[in-house]
């Protein structure tokens, strides 16, 4: 996969994530405002910000933690979107 590992840092704030990455990203984005989406409608912006189902990942925010599209579906949740990188 992409990311190696990962850490949260509490900075008394909002929080970040130190993630430690596998390879090399060409592209990322962020999602502004976090538009809503329901497990129905995680194909089309897969679609949408990919350019390719074979690989890159959109990272949604759900009821069951931070994942990407793939993990969503896998768990039948939607969520928010955050983002996406490939």
């Amino acid at each position: 996969g992409y990311i190696g590992e990962f850490e949260l840092v509490d900075d008394r704030r909002s929080g970040k994530i130190v993630v430690e990455l596998n390879g090399r990203i060409n592209k990322c984005g962020v999602i502004s405002p976090r538009f809503d989406v329901p497990l129905k409608d995680i194909e089309k912006w897969v679609g949408n910000l990919l350019p390719s189902r074979q690989f890159g990942k959109v990272v949604l925010t759900t009821t069951f933690g931070i994942m990407d599209h793939e993990e969503a579906r896998r768990k039948h949740t939607g969520g928010k979107v955050l983002g996406f990188f490939y």
